[in-house]
């Protein structure tokens, strides 16, 4: 069953939000980027993901950072562990951009949006096979993610 109500209720007059069903995107990169980007720009957010998926700059990980290697350079948000995930990134972005559209579609500045709320949940589990042999194989299941963001216009 897919998860169709919002987990924050934000005024809808100044405010525009978008939602992503069962993507394919590790639930805990997925928490650790809604961590990252709350109350952020929405340019600023979709640029430093940009420049996460293009491995210049790591994602810092603060709660799933179990034998996560430390990274050179500065830290970020206190920590100096983290990782590049690619796939949660760029589903991140495109996420970002339909809520900016849809922003552009009410009406609101495009230019002026903040991150109210970024939320992730785990999402539908699906089960693959793989073979090995003639006789037993393996049963896997692949990750999904149910993402949600609210942004509104910043005064």
């Amino acid at each position: 069953m897919v998860k169709k109500t919002y987990q924050a209720e934000i005024g809808t007059a100044n405010s525009a939000r978008a939602y992503s069903a069962n993507s394919r995107v590790s639930t805990k990169y997925a928490t650790e980027i809604c961590r990252e980007i709350r109350g952020k720009r929405v340019d600023k957010a979709v640029a430093f993901l940009g420049r996460v998926a293009t491995q210049e700059e790591f994602l810092p990980l603060k709660q799933y950072n179990r034998k996560v290697a430390h990274r050179k350079g500065e830290s970020k948000s206190g920590v100096k562990s983290g990782r590049y995930p690619k796939l949660a990134c760029n589903a991140f972005i495109k996420l970002l951009e339909s809520v900016q559209a849809n922003a552009d579609f009410k009406g609101l500045d495009s230019e002026n949006l903040l991150i109210a709320h970024a939320f992730a949940s785990q999402g539908f589990r699906r089960y693959s096979f793989q073979s090995k042999g003639r006789i037993s194989g393996k049963r896997r299941r692949r990750k999904s993610t149910h993402i949600e963001v609210i942004v509104r216009e910043a005064k």
